[in-house]
């Protein structure tokens, strides 16, 4: 499967900025454009609960600034599955959501919800919506995807950044493995896999580098650089050194 590894970049935390202060700036309609014009693939958003990010009235407004596909994350509950069916992106991502998590701590445990997320995924599917579990690169948790009918899997990488970052590459080689195994996994399994969660540049080299990966979702680091050398210059270089590692 190697090729072209997709870049969907997230832009949840320039409405995070907005929200801070109010009004109406920094717009993430801007990001989404601005993101799609330096080579993005795809724009991803998370519409928590607590609405701390993305809004709803930015839903439609972003999908006006590109014709690229959307991923949009949510929690397993009847109002985000009434939002997604109205809405109907591309990719309805299912993630676990926590109010007093600053961000998305891990995998989504498919097994132990299966019951609650097969309704839901079934309806999405028969709504035009691909759906995707972040989950952990985990046999256990793949096996529950494959069950519920899940179009993609994105395999949750934060332990993989935190254990390079920190120093112990030794481990984050071993996490980095589980995560290829499990994108082996996925193919043999007719779900496509994917990636995302904390990736850096120092970081996503070794992740891109994964052939059976068809996408990686990063947000936080994207938005971070775009303070220093605005968000055109920082996905453009996320998306050069994808495509060297991906070479």
């Amino acid at each position: 499967m190697t090729g072209r590894l997709r870049l969907g970049v997230n832009i949840d935390h320039v409405a995070t900025v907005r929200n801070a202060r109010g009004g109406d700036h920094p717009d993430p309609v801007r990001a989404a454009a601005i993101a799609a014009g330096a080579g993005a693939d795809g724009i991803t958003m998370h519409l928590r609960e607590d609405r701390r990010h993305i809004v709803d009235h930015d839903l439609e407004r972003i999908r006006s600034a590109s014709d690229l596909p959307i991923n949009l994350e949510m929690a397993a509950t009847e109002e985000m599955l009434g939002i997604a069916l109205k809405f109907r992106p591309e990719t309805a991502m299912f993630v676990p959501e926590k109010r007093e998590e600053r961000t998305t701590e891990g995998g989504l445990n498919a097994a132990r919800e299966h019951n609650k997320l097969a309704p839901m995924i079934r309806a999405l599917r028969e709504n035009g919506s691909r759906v995707s579990l972040f989950i952990e690169p985990d046999p256990v948790q793949l096996a529950a995807a494959k069950s519920l009918g899940a179009d993609i899997c994105e395999f949750h990488t934060g332990r993989y950044v935190e254990l390079w970052l920190a120093g112990d590459h030794e481990l984050a080689d071993v996490e980095r493995e589980r995560i290829a195994q499990a994108a082996r996994r996925a193919v043999a399994m007719d779900i496509e896999p994917q990636a995302g969660h904390g990736l850096t540049y120092d970081t996503v080299g070794d992740i891109a580098s994964i052939p059976q990966l068809t996408e990686l979702n990063i947000g936080h680091f994207l938005m971070g650089e775009a303070i220093f050398i605005g968000l055109d210059a920082a996905v453009r270089k996320m998306r050069e050194i994808m495509d060297e590692a991906r070479a």
